[in-house]
């Protein structure tokens, strides 16, 4: 490790440090990863808790990333609508909806288009993973597909699309929890060396 890097990971912390905002969205996303890994459920207490706070902290500081309600209510409103969609199409639970509404109200509307992005990423890759260590690889494909398929047909004949209308066995079922959490965290990591 050179000494370039060692400037660039004290940076990184020291201005977690310096931005509460930041650590305590990383704190709540570390306790709403644990307990999806480990229930496969985020409390209601710890998604609304977190917004609520976000939205009283937004009230009473501004950040070098943006401020002010508005701003925070924004990124909550985003986060949840942009998640919301895969929530209808049962591809995803509510508190993982909720989790991305909550992370939202700490990152303001334009920060949370990114860490979806982010997100979204990570959630790709962990479903990946999943699959080649599980040797269902090809399986995944074929269920993709075949649920794409399924989806464009049921949007063209006009009727509510359903991802579990596919009759093609599940895979498996991963802590989406735990990928929104990875692609928030590299996303604010990404924004503090100025990448994003």
């Amino acid at each position: 490790m050179d000494f370039s890097e060692l400037r660039a990971g004290a940076d990184l912390v020291g201005a977690l440090l310096t931005e509460p905002r930041s650590l305590l969205l990383l704190l709540l996303l570390l306790a709403a990863a644990i307990c999806d890994l480990r229930t496969r459920r985020i409390p209601n207490a710890l998604t609304f808790g977190g917004a609520a706070t976000a939205l009283l902290y937004s009230l009473t500081t501004s950040s070098n990333h943006g401020g002010g309600f508005l701003w925070a209510l924004g990124g909550l409103g985003l986060g949840l609508v942009l998640m919301l969609p895969l929530y209808l199409l049962r591809a995803m639970g509510a508190g993982d909806v909720k989790l991305m509404a909550m992370a939202g109200a700490f990152l303001g509307p334009d920060g949370t288009w990114h860490a979806v992005i982010f997100v979204f990423i990570a959630g790709g890759i962990a479903a990946l993973a999943y699959a080649l260590w599980h040797r269902a690889a090809r399986k995944l494909l074929h269920n993709t597909r075949q649920t794409t398929q399924l989806l464009f047909i049921s949007v063209a004949a006009g009727i509510r699309p359903d991802a579990r209308a596919s009759s093609a066995p599940s895979v498996g079922t991963l802590p989406y929890g735990v990928s929104i959490a990875l692609g928030t965290a590299s996303f604010l990591i990404a924004r503090q060396f100025t990448w994003v």
